[in-house]
């Protein structure tokens, strides 16, 4: 069953595309979503079936994946925390980081447990950083 993320879905229009892994955009109706879904997130991970229609490929019977990743989680500059703190999660990162560009030039990826580890940091680096803007 091919797979991607949502490009983009517009819930008033009832339609969107799809880029599948391979690089191909796929037209998705609404009657593709599954049932009690009434739009996809952008960049939302799918699983979809693909029939050829009238104007190309069009997705049938989607099925989530994961959710949308989300940079800014609403974070108020409030919620932010103070700078001393994030310099340890940010040296944490590039130790994280420095340690898969290093896999990465032997030819393999992290392992999922650093993969995991190394974006978990990245979201919540990010999710500070996105604070209040």
């Amino acid at each position: 069953m091919p797979s991607g993320k949502v490009r983009f879905y517009d819930e008033e229009k009832g339609f969107g595309f799809l880029s599948s892994d391979e690089g191909q955009d796929v037209y998705v109706p609404r009657s593709a979503l599954p049932q009690g879904v009434s739009a996809l997130q952008r960049g939302a991970r799918v699983e979809f079936d693909i029939v050829a229609g009238k104007r190309g490929d069009q997705a049938l019977h989607v099925r989530l994946l994961e959710p949308a990743p989300s940079v800014a989680r609403g974070l108020t500059l409030r919620d932010r925390k103070p700078a001393e703190d994030m310099v340890v999660v940010v040296e944490d990162l590039i130790t994280l980081l420095d340690q898969a560009s290093n896999s990465l030039r032997r030819g393999h990826y992290p392992d999922r447990t650093h993969g995991s580890a190394m974006a978990k940091a990245l979201r919540a680096v990010a999710d500070q950083f996105e604070a209040g803007s």
